[in-house]
């Protein structure tokens, strides 16, 4: 079995009265992939920002890499490891690059701050994560104000490989793209998990980005995590139901939209 890469135990946070995640506990193997599944509000996404430190767990343990990652990083040195243990690409590729750097200064910048090397050899490796993740020269040369969604989203994966990380967080990371955009993205970063030994945490209401992204799978609903599996089985064969209320909600032939109320079983 591979060694864990990722470790979450008993995590919680409040928000005040709020409890927005209660009791979640799961782990990531070396080059696995997993998914956190679930509604708006369920959350998954609150998970992910104190995974990357910008939430601070009420209670629990976050451990990546080896290293305990429970409580904020105490200086530079310590923040830059951490970014170089686990990235995360956001939703929306419009608003999570620098407008006024062009593609090959944003992702210069990641490993000029993470790695120190000299100019000849980032400029090798910008190239090298370009080709990788599907961009042109010109594109490389470009404003993010020139790219489309999809070309942005590349640019963001591209940025986030920079610095290496083990980890790497996949928040809704093609929900704000176009259905045929979103289709290429999810074979680049297939492609992408095959090619490399970063290991994938998606966090998704998408069940066919999940189908295709991820191995294993853990279910939240309310904070709390209702239903884990293999990937596979958990989609096709739901034991809880409330996934099974969230599977009758990907649209088929002849689908009605459930009522919100049925769906989150009030």
């Amino acid at each position: 079995m591979a060694e864990s890469v990722l470790e979450v135990n008993a995590l919680r946070k409040e928000f005040g009265p709020l409890t927005a995640v209660d009791d979640v506990s799961f782990s990531l193997p070396e080059g696995g992939s997993l998914a956190i599944v679930g509604e708006s509000g369920s959350g998954k996404t609150t998970v992910a920002k104190m995974i990357v430190g910008l939430e601070r767990p009420t209670a629990g343990t976050i451990r990546a890499c080896g290293q305990d990652r429970s409580t904020p990083a105490r200086s530079l040195r310590d923040r830059r490891r951490r970014g170089r243990e686990v990235q995360i690409v956001f939703q929306d590729p419009y608003t999570s690059l620098d407008p006024r750097q062009t593609v090959e200064a944003t992702i210069d910048e990641v490993l000029r701050l993470h790695h120190g090397w000299p100019a000849e050899r980032r400029h090798q490796r910008v190239r090298e994560l370009t080709e990788l993740v599907g961009l042109d020269a010109r594109q490389v040369r470009a404003l993010p104000r020139s790219l489309s969604g999809g070309q942005r989203q590349r640019v963001a994966i591209a940025r986030a490989l920079a610095a290496e990380p083990r980890v790497l967080i996949l928040d809704e990371s093609v929900a704000a793209l176009d259905v045929s955009i979103q289709a290429q993205v999810l074979n680049l970063l297939a492609d992408i998990h095959d090619q490399t030994q970063v290991s994938y945490l998606c966090i998704s209401h998408d069940l066919a980005v999940v189908r295709q992204l991820t191995q294993e799978t853990v279910v939240m609903w309310r904070g709390k995590i209702v239903e884990r599996g293999p990937t596979a089985q958990v989609l096709d064969d739901p034991r809880d139901d409330y996934t099974r209320r969230l599977r009758a909600s990907v649209p088929h032939p002849g689908w009605k939209p459930p009522h919100r109320a049925q769906l989150a079983g009030a």
